[in-house]
């Protein structure tokens, strides 16, 4: 199997580079465009770096978000893009883009959704007392976080709790599952569930819920 990968990017690119270092260039799979919603991000120096093409798609500098998208859009499957990869991607996509690309966007997000969606997650769930937080990388719906779960891991937290610390080691478990989500879905494991539209189905996959 390939798999034609793009990647949207908005700050440090710490997923991006899991990406790049772990699956692009192996088993088919190709990153063939980071676009960004910010000129300075870090992101797009790691993917000038490994001569991946790389452009911004600023707010400002289009009339209004969907025109912005448009632009995003039309650009991706300029690089003939199959997969969407949000990794810090800080920026809601318009209905539009995410009906262009349906069920072909992917998110990594740091907790075990339903839990704690949108922002601030790893904070509100430390605040919440919470003895296990995790990972979840999903499948993008219009919705905040709400798109089929693809692959979760659990990390396990005790009190008192250094969110930086807490951090680090969410951090670490998303370079992992982001890019065993893209090496799944290269190599045609990954289903919507015919039957249930919420459920994600992987072929061959074992009980230990990663996958």
């Amino acid at each position: 199997m390939s798999l034609r990968v793009a990647v949207l990017v908005s700050g440090e690119g710490t997923n991006l580079q899991a990406i790049l270092d772990k699956v692009h260039g192996r088993e088919g799979i190709e990153v063939v465009g980071v676009a960004s919603s910010r000129a300075g991000a870090r992101g797009l120096e790691r993917a000038r770096a490994a001569g991946v093409e790389t452009a911004v798609f600023a707010a400002a500098d289009h009339p209004d978000r969907e025109a912005r998208d448009l632009a995003l859009a039309d650009w991706l499957d300029e690089r003939g893009a199959e997969l969407v990869v949000l990794a810090g991607f800080m920026e809601i996509l318009t209905g539009e883009f995410i009906r262009r690309f349906s069920g072909r966007i992917v998110n990594v997000h740091p907790s075990l959704l339903p839990a704690f969606p949108g922002v601030r997650s790893i904070e509100r769930a430390v605040d919440h007392g919470v003895r296990v937080t995790g990972v979840t990388v999903h499948f993008v719906d219009e919705g905040v976080d709400t798109g089929p779960i693809i692959l979760q891991r659990a990390v396990p937290l005790s009190y008192p709790a250094r969110i930086e610390e807490i951090e680090d080691r969410i951090h670490a478990v998303e370079h992992e599952l982001l890019p065993q989500a893209v090496r799944l879905i290269a190599q045609g494991r990954v289903r919507i569930d015919p039957v249930n539209h919420r459920r994600v189905l992987i072929e061959g996959e074992g009980g230990d819920g990663d996958g």
